[in-house]
């Protein structure tokens, strides 16, 4: 049994990844740690998707277009051929207006270090360029990044062999566009962001989500789109896969994780109500403190995948089938 949540230190926007060594390994944008400690990118790892060990940081040079700034965001580490690629935002030092970029370093581990690749992948206007996540396509064999999106849509884009670049003859392709009244403080479907590409019967569910992280106004949850191919096009389910309860604030920003037995496990963040704030490292994002929930998905008889209940759990649950077999 376990009760979330599984990691209780700000740890926001995670990834999770099962590796060839036999351990998970988790991923986090960047914070400040108790002992005033900044880690770029944290990682930690685990043997059963429960139990956690801090590792420091994966990312501990930082990038000479990005050695000033504290705007390390949502990575995604992505496993092939013995290397392992971080994909990640960050705000480079000569943006005129702050903007975000998409970036990637490479490690031959996957607690790293990871040395960034010398250059941004993608520069873009506001926070367009935010929240990477690399997937392979089984059906097509291309290797495809999805991001965004700033209040415009998530885009996605096929790699070049190397991953650290865009394939030459490739463009970026918009999936789905906010929707519902700009206005409106209820529609979680307004902002959109934190793409999650995950494959299950014959169908590609695109996980992503909506509305406002953090700070005092949090809107959050999980949301989820599906197609029969990695590029669309989707069909965007309106319903939350997990929304806020009285426990648990604003959870998002997921990652889909398969356990041992074959079972998929939502990771992603949410604020506790006792504690939700912590001494960030500016106040960018209302100092929300950002915890490590996990809970199992279920997929409904319609095939839409949702967490029991639609809310993030707080009581003992059936633990992860584990450990991890290599």
């Amino acid at each position: 049994m376990y009760t979330n949540p599984i990691l209780d230190d700000n740890f926001p926007d995670p990834t999770v990844i099962g590796a060839p060594d036999g351990w998970y390994y988790a991923y986090g944008t960047q914070t400040r740690l108790a002992d005033g400690q900044i880690v770029n990118i944290q990682v930690a790892r685990s043997r059963d998707l429960v139990a956690w060990e801090h590792l420091g940081d994966a990312l501990p040079q930082k990038p000479t277009w990005a050695a000033g700034t504290q705007k390390f965001w949502a990575p995604h580490v992505s496993h092939a051929a013995g290397r392992y690629y971080l994909y990640y935002s960050a705000r480079p030092d000569d943006a005129p207006d702050g903007a975000l970029a998409l970036a990637v370093a490479v490690a031959g581990n996957p607690a790293g270090p990871f040395v960034d690749a010398g250059q941004p992948l993608r520069r873009g206007p506001g926070f367009t360029c935010i929240d990477p996540m690399a997937y392979d396509d089984p059906a097509t064999n291309q290797r495809l990044l999805y991001w965004g999106s700033g209040f415009g849509p998530l885009w996605v884009q096929a790699l070049a062999e190397d991953r650290v670049s865009f394939a030459p003859d490739s463009e970026p392709q918009a999936l789905i566009w906010p929707s519902g009244p700009a206005d409106d403080a209820a529609n979680y479907h307004r902002l959109i962001e934190g793409s999650w590409v995950h494959r299950h019967d014959g169908w590609y569910y695109l996980f992503f989500s909506g509305d406002n992280c953090c700070g005092p106004h949090a809107h959050y949850a999980v949301l989820v789109a599906r197609s029969h191919a990695a590029l669309g096009p989707y069909e965007v389910q309106q319903a939350p896969v997990v929304a806020a309860n009285a426990h648990w604030l604003a959870p998002g920003h997921n990652c889909v994780v398969t356990d041992a037995a074959g079972h998929d496990w939502l990771a992603y963040h949410a604020i506790d109500p006792a504690q939700p704030t912590f001494a960030a490292i500016d106040d960018s994002e209302g100092y929300a403190r950002r915890v490590l929930l996990l809970d199992r998905l279920e997929y409904g008889p319609d095939g839409w995948p949702r967490v029991a209940g639609g809310g993030p759990s707080w009581q003992p649950q059936p633990a992860p089938a584990g450990p991890l077999v290599p």
